[in-house]
């Protein structure tokens, strides 16, 4: 009697088992297929593809990129600049304050200054020589320092080049 009625119990539960994960199973469709819905209902909506809005500088050259390199020295979209990076053969003070003066020019090509950049990439091929120097930099932004990268490569694009930085600024309380 024991015996049967254990059997039963074990049949029930079995049972519940099968039932609660044939359920979770339809649960889990049931939302990949509304948000398949979902989706396709916005992709529909959306028949024109997006199209970001760029406005670009390049050393007031009257053109707006280099079609030689390829490449435009600054990219604003949205209220972020992107500034290609600005390089020296002379990883000197003089040199390191030449490049932040350069890159203040493309700042202020869009009304911004020091205090707007938010991310600074440095590319060097001597990042001792860098850090010896580093005085020349920290006086660009004042103690008002952005993110920043710093990373040492064997060669940057001008063959003799041995300083890099690219820098990207929100323009966000910056005169437009």
């Amino acid at each position: 009697m024991i015996t049967e009625i254990c059997t039963i119990i074990m049949k029930q539960t079995y049972k519940q088992l099968i039932n609660y994960a044939l359920l979770l199973f339809m649960l889990a469709i049931s939302c990949c297929k509304n948000s398949e819905r979902e989706n396709t209902a916005v992709d529909k909506c959306e028949k024109k593809p997006l199209k970001i809005v760029k406005e670009k500088w390049h050393w007031n050259s009257g053109k707006d990129q280099d079609t030689t390199a390829g490449y435009a020295q600054v990219v604003k979209s949205g209220k972020v600049i992107y500034i290609s990076g600005i390089p020296t053969n002379d990883l000197s003070p003089k040199g390191i304050t030449g490049v932040y003066e350069r890159l203040n020019q493309c700042l202020k090509a869009f009304g911004a200054t020091s205090k707007n950049v938010v991310k600074e990439t440095l590319y060097t091929t001597d990042i001792e020589a860098m850090k010896k120097y580093n005085d020349a930099r920290k006086a660009f932004y004042k103690d008002d320092f952005p993110a920043a990268s710093w990373v040492q490569v064997s060669r940057l694009y001008e063959p003799d080049a041995k300083l890099e930085i690219e820098l990207i600024a929100h323009l966000e309380g910056a005169k437009e």
